[in-house]
């Protein structure tokens, strides 16, 4: 099973000068805790969480966001997947096709395939990140 098996296509993506209030608001009406933060030409330059909303002080969302992105391609496999987000205490990760993002993957999204009876072999310790 990969990325592009999981993924969720439908992606919610900030600008880096969207207000933190805004930002907030953005996360709640589409019941997510997180999103890429993506300029006017497409191109991701940050992620940001509530974690970061609650632990970072700033007025706009560039000021908090993580601006190292790990991403990975659409044939990734959910293991090396769920094996970046416990490495780097992640808990998505965009999914990028020759630089455009295609869609995203959350722990959400890799419980939920376990959920649906698809087999994962995860082989690294997980914690609750």
């Amino acid at each position: 099973m990969n990325a592009k098996d999981i993924m969720t296509r439908d992606i919610i993506t900030v600008s880096p000068t969207m207000s933190v209030k805004n930002l907030a608001m953005t996360l709640i009406k589409n019941q997510i805790s997180g999103a890429p933060v993506a300029r006017k030409n497409g191109k991701i330059v940050g992620v940001v969480s509530e974690a970061d909303i609650i632990a970072k002080k700033g007025q706009d969302v560039k000021s908090i966001m993580s601006k190292t992105v790990i991403s990975v391609g659409e044939d990734t496999t959910v293991e090396e997947i769920a094996r970046l987000m416990t490495a780097h205490a992640i808990k998505r990760l965009p999914v990028m096709t020759d630089g455009a993002i295609v869609g995203i993957v959350s722990r959400a999204d890799i419980v939920s395939a376990i959920a649906q009876g698809q087999h994962v072999a995860i082989h690294s310790p997980i914690y609750d990140l």
